[in-house]
């Protein structure tokens, strides 16, 4: 009887836990006594055919020798597999975004090398690139409000969850006083939903100070500005409102 030949494994990598169905190809396989990965015997095999063997991986670490032994000798060990370390992810950035998705995500980690696929609640990310061993960036899919848990898998496994949380994009619907002076200083307060996360508040073009009281109000400064209409408008993590109207009138408020 010849001695066995192993062609290819496929899949050529995976976890080090083991437990990865891999197909050998090759010839000479019939009757086939062992499979070896490394010097650590498969968990099982199958033999398929005189070409084929179906094997589940053991435990194991870095790249091993794949060999098929029969009564007719060892296949000679030409061709590897590789046991990859699980990714984790340490964080992402930023770690919130609007519902309709669409927002570049940077997540660092290790072991995030040949990532096959980032999900957010099983949802596979629009996009992603694999930067380093290290760092992924990836594109947000639109999801409902709420925290989405954030996973990468690759070859080794899949990862450790993040938190990553959806929100509605802001809106306005009253502001009050409607009308200042065009000096700073007036006290307005703002009306609306999903205000919870507002990085900013603008008049026009002009930032104002503001404080966040809840989802639904936010008190702001007014800043100083020439007579006459100006938009107001709230930026949050998830967007931009709708603006609505603020008028400054020279002297006293009317």
């Amino acid at each position: 009887m010849a001695v066995p030949v192993v062609s290819s494994v496929s899949p050529n990598k995976g976890p080090v836990s083991g437990g990865t169905t891999v197909t050998l190809t090759g010839t000479g396989f019939t009757g086939a006594t062992a499979v070896k990965f490394g010097s650590v015997a498969a968990t099982s095999f199958t033999i398929v055919s005189g070409t084929q063997i179906i094997a589940v991986t053991p435990a194991g670490t870095g790249a091993v020798n794949v060999t098929v032994t029969t009564s007719g000798g060892t296949s000679t060990p030409s061709v590897t597999y590789t046991y990859v370390p699980a990714p984790s992810l340490s964080s992402l950035s930023p770690s919130q975004g609007p519902v309709s998705g669409g927002t570049v995500v940077t997540l660092t980690g290790a072991n995030l090398s040949g990532a096959t696929a980032v999900r957010f609640d099983g949802v596979a990310a629009s996009s992603f690139t694999v930067v380093s061993a290290t760092q992924i960036t990836a594109v947000t899919p639109a999801h409902g409000a709420g925290s989405a848990a954030v996973t990468v898998t690759t070859p080794g496994g899949t990862s450790n969850p993040l938190s990553y949380g959806y929100f509605n994009a802001p809106t306005l619907t009253a502001l009050a006083p409607t009308q200042g002076p065009t000096y700073a200083g007036s006290a307005v307060t703002l009306t609306g939903t999903s205000l919870t996360t507002a990085t900013g508040v603008f008049f026009g073009s002009t930032p104002a100070s503001f404080t966040v009281l809840s989802a639904t109000q936010v008190t702001v400064v007014a800043p100083a500005g020439a007579a006459g209409a100006v938009i107001v408008t709230v930026v949050t993590t998830a967007g931009t409102s709708n603006g609505l109207t603020y008028t400054r009138v020279e002297g006293p408020a009317i």
